[in-house]
């Protein structure tokens, strides 16, 4: 994976892994999963299993090289056979999608600790060195999340515990296992709290969606049949940040590799925040059309304001998530645009 500069992506990162140890990335089937196993990949790893529940044909990446398992991990055999021999193991499997999947699927979504806690006490058994677990902005607390000028949530404000109903939830449980597994059994965990990640190659049509790749496919959408319009969910003022892919897995990888990163939340996003409007208007200039807006304030919009308060991250590793929100959403919308084209080609493609 190119770091857009010539350079392989993460190249700097100091680890101790070799090459040749286990890596297993659950989920691997999914975006950030697939991006993560081409990350290590490219970096000249040669030991990584993949796995995810989907059917093989249904991942959105597969990459050369990499063992791809289709298992589902909320059952406990199938748990502790994925990590047999692991050094590390990376957990990104989970029932989500944008905000109207986990509005409207609650109980899915509090399914996944299932996941989790089949993954982390098979890793502890199987002797993995490090556990990594994919948390989720959806964590903090809701009522500090009430307006679009919301400040920036920094990592103390999941408590007093008002999380998401359903995904919210399971993340924070989540996240408490790795802290005690920490505490109580010597594994090495590691908590990153995802905001809102975005890129080629994740989820673009389907009701799963997030919404800088819906709004991609709308505006293509719009072009191809004409009809220079676009619905939005609520009235548009919502504000969140928006983090891409590149940056994701990267600061996974740091999150991973810091000693001063063990069993501690830590947020991984941009602090760019844009309204949804705002996000609407870049799509426009990248698609280089001009559409009408149709508003739907009875559909899902999640909380008023959300933004990645990235002091703590900063302090420690001396990074953050850089790529402008502009450069990223360019990159996203050429590729939906050619996976739009494919499928109306009558080419199978992954949506979600």
């Amino acid at each position: 994976m190119d770091n857009g500069k010539g350079g392989v992506l993460g190249a700097d990162v100091t680890r101790d892994t070799k090459p040749d140890d286990l890596i297993v990335i659950a989920g691997a089937g999914g975006f950030i999963g697939g991006s993560l196993a081409r990350y290590f990949h490219d970096l000249g790893y040669r030991r990584i299993r993949a796995i995810d529940r989907k059917p093989l044909p249904e991942w959105y990446q597969r990459v050369p090289d990499v063992e791809c398992i289709s298992m589902d991990l909320s059952k406990e055999p199938n748990a502790i056979h994925a990590v047999e021999g692991a050094t590390e193991v990376y957990n990104l499997a989970a029932d989500m999608g944008g905000m109207g999947f986990i509005e409207r699927f609650r109980v899915e979504c509090l399914r996944s600790v299932l996941i989790n806690t089949n993954m982390i006490e098979a890793a502890y058994r199987a002797g993995a060195r490090r556990y990594f677990f994919s948390s989720s902005a959806c964590a903090y607390n809701t009522d500090l999340q009430r307006s679009p000028e919301v400040r920036a949530l920094k990592e103390s404000d999941a408590y007093p515990a008002m999380a998401e109903r359903g995904y919210g939830w399971e993340k924070l449980i989540s996240e408490m296992f790795c802290e005690e597994y920490w505490a109580e059994r010597s594994l090495e965990t590691h908590i990153a709290r995802f905001h809102n990640i975005y890129g080629p190659h994740g989820t673009w049509d389907g009701g799963r969606e997030k919404a800088p790749a819906a709004m991609c496919r709308k505006a293509i959408e719009a072009i191809d049949s004409g009809r220079h319009q676009i619905d939005i969910w609520g009235d548009g003022t919502q504000t969140r940040s928006f983090c891409y892919i590149n940056d994701c897995v990267l600061g996974i990888d740091k999150i991973m590799h810091s000693e001063k990163l063990i069993a501690t939340p830590v947020n991984l996003g941009s602090s760019e925040l844009v309204s949804v409007n705002e996000l609407v208007s870049i799509v426009e200039g990248i698609a280089g059309i001009t559409l009408e807006r149709h508003y739907q304030p009875d559909a899902p919009k999640g909380v008023a304001g959300r933004n990645s308060d990235n002091t703590f991250i900063e302090s420690v590793l001396g990074w953050e998530p850089r790529t402008p929100l502009r450069e990223g959403m360019a990159a996203t919308y050429k590729w939906i645009a050619g996976e739009y084209a494919a499928r109306k080609a009558g080419k199978l493609v992954a949506v979600g």
